[in-house]
């Protein structure tokens, strides 16, 4: 798929004047191009910045280091100055071949090289699974839909669960690019996300088969517990109302009734 690099995170949308040939391709393959010891680059979507890193191990996905202590400090950077477990797109660049990842900022276990990083971090691909389950975990996989453009398609298609539960994952990755694409509404989602420290669903209520191919509009049932910058815990239990303007589109949150119930205007 040809797509062109999106600085998300600067609110530029306009793209670039090169395109890039931007390939979601499966685990299986990936972890065949890119073997124990190889060296590749770092692409973050949202900011353009780049590292080099090095592949130590891994066999459900890639762990990696950055390759160099300047690396390290380019990689720190790129999440604001502080370590963190939140998903980021990315592209890893190898030689001729761009490929759509995902992964986390959070240094742990063992490190070999001279970096002034304490630990490995992971980067999954398509396919990836993470140590404890046999299922690809859903931030990462939408972060690598994200980084090869096809975010949007999946969503379009989604059910109202699946669109809900990414909806739920933006806001817990502190992502407005997934937000926006699954909310019926226009938000400036920066200083809504940035309040957000956490959040899961504890419970959510599946509607009868019929609800869900015959009507536009949807409210399901859930039960959800957020974490708020000053607030601490927080419970919401009520409805999320979802819109579809024909049976063929895809299903949207209302985002502006979700917020206010949720006081976060």
């Amino acid at each position: 798929m040809i797509i062109h690099i999106l600085l998300y995170g600067q609110g530029i949308h306009a793209a670039s004047d090169i395109s890039y040939k931007i390939e979601m391709l499966d685990w299986k393959d990936v972890n065949h191009i890119l073997p124990k010891y190889t060296k590749f680059t770092v692409l973050d979507v949202e900011t353009g910045k780049k590292f080099k890193v090095q592949r130590r191990a891994g066999s459900h996905h890639a762990d990696v280091q950055p390759l160099t202590t300047k690396d390290t400090k380019v990689m720190k950077k790129i999440y604001g100055g502080k370590w963190s477990w939140k998903r980021r797109a990315i592209i890893v660049i190898h030689k001729d071949q761009w490929i759509a990842a995902s992964m986390h900022g959070m240094p742990h276990g063992a490190g070999a090289l001279e970096n002034n990083f304490p630990g490995h971090f992971c980067i999954h691909f398509y396919g990836s699974t993470t140590h404890r389950t046999n299922t690809m975990d859903l931030s990462h996989m939408l972060m690598v839909l994200k980084a090869s453009g096809n975010l949007n398609e999946y969503l379009g298609k989604a059910n109202p669960y699946e669109v809900i539960n990414a909806y739920v994952a933006g806001f817990k990755q502190q992502d407005g690019w997934i937000t926006s694409q699954a909310s019926l509404q226009t938000i400036k989602w920066k200083p809504i996300l940035a309040k957000v420290e956490n959040i899961r669903i504890s419970r959510m209520e599946l509607l009868p088969p019929e609800d869900l191919t015959e009507e536009i509009n949807l409210n399901v049932p859930i039960e959800i517990e957020w974490y708020i910058k000053n607030k601490g815990r927080q419970t919401f239990r009520g409805d999320i109302h979802l819109v579809r303007f024909s049976l063929i589109d895809g299903w949207k949150v209302d985002s502006q009734q979700f917020l206010e119930e949720n006081d976060l205007p």
